[in-house]
């Protein structure tokens, strides 16, 4: 009687016959809880259907006395208390087991493995579990599949799994697991499916996984796995699907990529890959999604890609990638995402194929790029004219409806200089306190911002030496802010008749997040911006968040991770060491960004007048009880910890406010 649309409570009758075999009732608008007999007269039940209704209450451990049960799917309903899960060690020809999507709330007891050796297939998925796995788990020997994601799992993976050698598909995805990936998992040679992301795994991925040639799912994205990808790993040619985004995953990819005949979707972004793409990713030929994107990836963007056929979604955006697009990826059919932006691209944009229908946010922030309708015409004299062009200093001109350009001059004398400066017995933080300079006499000591003066570029500018007449050598970093029409984020946040949706918030905030975590880790020298609000945030037309304003940023020389400086910035957002000592760090825009956060989603000042002196903006955040951002609101108070080695850094404030943004749009969609 499933899919019917039926309503109100079950009958008793339904449950009080000796000869009923199954009840399928799945999928309708039953209600009410279950009958205080069931199971008691229905002594040669085999299968219980109740999944995709509405029924409420206890799961009552009368149930159990269906002693013949081979399948309880109870899924999908509002049961509450998970207690009841120990009397069906009663029901010995347990074969599946299916309980998730309810709200059950309770530890998986102890006693688990007391359940039947015959049972194969056990969901208890987003039921909010909260307990460590017990190790007796392993007594189920006979388990095929393995559902445990969405709940409030913690400790570590019971090494017991390693009699499970059997099971062909595991889901330990959203938890708080921690620990390594155990080295067990290797002796599941059935072992098809492995999901065990958004945990807090960590350590190197198992270099025996690639001895485990029936994978064709792994997913271990975001948690904090490092080191490299084992070599073996490349070797799983039957592989169908790869998620290791949102580690901190380090080298070079391998020319062995191209042995994933097989694959459909892969996704490397977020990681810390350097190094070329190789070729040989022109072999995945099946492949339909690529992310590579957040990385720290170099060279080319290889012709070969043209042979992926197949291919999407293609994203390698926040790279260090160089050269032109290649004109090949015109024949790529099926291609409906590209993402190129903050590279080091020049050269003209393809136009043909899917290009057509591609918009500037592909391509976004790169060196020299041309061609297209929003950007220059490819000249042949485009490389003299082209830089010409990005020559524009960073300036915010208050009165005006173009924001031109402000060159950010961060000086940088030399290491031997310093050191004769400085007294032998000095135990002092370097003291910034660098000499300014006019744009006139900035143009003229690198010779116009000429070639021969560059000494490297990146997808914000380009840096340029610059010899002064009393020989002193600058490093002069120039940077480029278009015009932003929708004005700065205090605009929206405090002016009338502004709004923001959550979701706006999350985007802008996000943005942000990318352009500090691109600045403390795009170069080898961190900049930090030492005066981050959000009248320094300005939004484009597209709502897109972009930082301005470096007037008085610093650059972090070789070696350092603090500098003093007698420069002090805007009152409520700087951090305590910068107020009172002068101490600035990355850590000191990770504490303004942390106030921006909380003053983004409670429309509140870090001084406003409802806030007393001992009640300032960060402890009133704490006592907010606003369910849909509290997420938010615990990351701002991770980032504005009163001790600066204790806050989080700006790669960690982004990957979390990047899986809060995901789990806002999952909430919210239907």
């Amino acid at each position: 009687m499933g899919e019917n649309r039926l309503r109100g409570p079950i009958p008793l009758k339904l449950f009080n016959s000796s000869t009923v075999r199954l009840i399928a009732l799945t999928e309708n608008d039953l209600s009410g809880e279950l009958p205080s007999t069931i199971g008691a007269f229905l002594p040669n039940l085999e299968e219980l259907y109740l999944e995709g209704n509405e029924f409420t209450g206890t799961i009552l451990t009368s149930i159990s006395n269906a002693s013949r049960l081979r399948m309880l799917h109870l899924g999908m309903n509002h049961f509450s208390e998970l207690s009841f899960i120990i009397s069906l060690s009663n029901c010995k020809h347990l074969r599946r087991l299916w309980i998730g999507k309810n709200p059950l709330n309770g530890f998986l007891p102890k006693s688990i493995g007391n359940l039947s050796s015959s049972l194969q297939s056990f969901h208890a998925g987003s039921c909010e579990i909260k307990s460590e796995i017990p190790s007796s788990i392993g007594n189920l020997s006979n388990l095929v599949e393995l559902f445990f994601e969405n709940n409030s799992l913690t400790g570590l993976i019971p090494t017991t799994i390693k009699w499970f050698l059997k099971l062909q598909r595991i889901d330990l995805s959203d938890n708080q697991i921690l620990g390594a990936i155990p080295s067990e998992f290797c002796n599941l040679l059935n072992l098809g499916e492995l999901r065990l992301g958004q945990n807090m795994f960590s350590g190197m991925v198992p270099s025996c996984l690639g001895n485990v040639t029936t994978l064709r799912y792994v997913y271990l994205n975001s948690n904090n796995l490092s080191s490299m990808i084992p070599k073996s790993f490349w070797s799983l040619r039957y592989i169908l699907e790869i998620d290791m985004s949102g580690n901190y995953l380090t080298g070079s990819l391998p020319a062995e990529i191209g042995n994933f005949k097989a694959l459909v979707y892969l996704n490397l972004s977020n990681n810390q890959y350097l190094g070329r793409i190789p070729s040989t990713i022109g072999a995945l030929q099946d492949l339909q999604e690529l992310s590579l994107e957040r990385n720290k990836l170099q060279g080319l963007i290889p012709d070969s890609m043209k042979n992926m056929l197949q291919l999407r979604h293609l994203d390698l955006s926040f790279n260090n990638l160089e050269g032109e697009i290649p004109n090949s990826l015109q024949v790529l059919p099926d291609l409906q995402y590209f993402n190129v932006s903050y590279n080091r691209l020049r050269g003209p944009i393809p136009h043909g194929g899917p290009f057509a229908n591609f918009t500037n946010l592909s391509f976004l922030s790169n060196e020299a790029l041309c061609g297209a309708p929003w950007l220059q015409p490819c000249a042949s004299t485009f490389e003299h004219e082209s830089r010409t062009k990005r020559i524009v200093m960073i300036v915010l001109l208050t009165s005006g409806s173009v924001i031109l350009a402000l060159v950010i001059s961060i000086f940088l004398m030399r290491l031997k200089l310093r050191k004769k400066t400085l007294a032998p017995n000095q135990n002092l933080l370097p003291m910034a306190t660098f000499e300014r300079a006019s744009f006139h006499e900035l143009r003229q000591i690198t010779n116009g911002f000429s070639e021969s003066n560059l000494l490297g570029s990146g997808s914000f500018g380009s840096v340029y030496k610059g010899i002064r007449e009393n020989g002193m050598v600058w490093a002069i970093k120039a940077l480029v802010l278009e015009y932003m029409p929708n004005g700065s984020l205090e605009k929206w946040l405090h002016v009338n008749h502004h709004v923001l949706s959550i979701r706006q918030r999350l985007g802008i905030m996000i943005d942000v997040a990318c352009g500090l975590e691109y600045l403390h880790y795009g170069y080898s020298m961190p900049i930090v911006h030492c005066d981050l609000k959000p009248s320094n945030i300005l939004l484009d037309e597209d709502m897109v968040g972009h930082i301005c304003d470096f007037g008085i940023a610093k650059l972090l020389g070789d070696g350092e991770s603090v500098v003093q400086t007698k420069t002090l910035a805007t009152f409520g957002y700087i951090a305590p060491e910068y107020g009172l000592e002068g101490l600035i760090s990355t850590s000191s825009d990770v504490y303004s960004f942390g106030i921006i956060l909380m003053e983004t989603f409670t429309k509140r000042k870090p001084k406003d007048e409802m806030f007393t002196e001992e009640l300032n903006l960060r402890h009133k955040t704490v006592q907010r009880k606003i369910k849909c951002i509290s997420s938010i609101l615990q990351l701002s108070l991770s980032c504005t910890t009163d001790a600066p080695e204790e806050r989080i850094n700006m790669k960690e404030v982004l990957g979390a406010l990047q899986k809060i943004k995901l789990q806002f749009i999952k909430d919210i969609t239907p």
